[in-house]
């Protein structure tokens, strides 16, 4: 079947879109307001986009008003976010925060989970993830209605238990968004799969 998304419905499109282009990695975003507000909400539309310098990227649609989502005015007045990991034991606590709280009240509260400080940046980490990204933004560019932002990432935070001396993780399984409306994924099941050369390659066809 052949798609043209110019004759379809915004609705249809983003459906397809986010159905087709799966897994993708869940930033749970942490921000705080210029009145001291925590808020936390989830993004998938995010992944790692450069390693040097380290650049991480998610973009943010526009709330049921049609204005920009707390997140994103937030990380406009402050120029700063911090992007949890979520796992399978805080995926109920990350549903809780998706939720549309009136900007005056912390999703951080209301799903029962606590802030640990973070180091290089203002906003605090989910001290019950077991791996934060401390960002400071780097540009931001709008795209129709979603602002996509780009941030450097200044600190890691990482569990004891996941990471060895050589900075390899292990045991680390967060949770994927797979589809609209509420498709998710873990990642408990994996394979191991080393890259070849092309001198390996021209060896194996011999």
């Amino acid at each position: 079947m052949h798609i043209d998304p110019a004759r379809h419905s915004n609705a249809d499109n983003y459906k397809l879109l986010t159905n087709l282009v799966v897994p993708r990695p869940i930033a749970w975003i942490s921000t705080l307001s210029p009145s001291g507000i925590v808020n936390l909400a989830p993004f998938s539309f995010f992944n790692a986009v450069g390693s040097d310098p380290l650049y991480v990227i998610f973009s943010a649609g526009l709330n049921d008003a049609g204005e920009p989502k707390d997140t994103a005015k937030n990380i406009r007045a402050s120029g700063e976010f911090v992007v949890n990991l979520v796992t399978e034991d805080l995926f109920q606590a990350m549903n809780i925060s998706a939720a549309d709280f009136p900007s005056d009240q912390s999703e951080l509260e209301v799903a029962q989970l606590h802030a640990a400080p973070s180091v290089h940046i203002k906003a605090p980490r989910v001290a019950e993830s077991k791996a934060s990204l401390e960002c400071k933004l780097f540009s931001e560019q709008q795209l129709g209605a979603n602002t996509v932002f780009i941030g450097e990432v200044v600190m890691f935070h990482v569990d004891d238990q996941l990471i060895d001396e050589r900075m390899h993780i292990h045991d680390f399984a967060p949770i994927g968004r797979l589809g609209s409306p509420s498709v998710y994924c873990t990642s408990t099941d994996r394979f191991d799969a080393p890259r070849i050369s092309y001198a390996q390659w021209l060896e194996s066809q011999k």
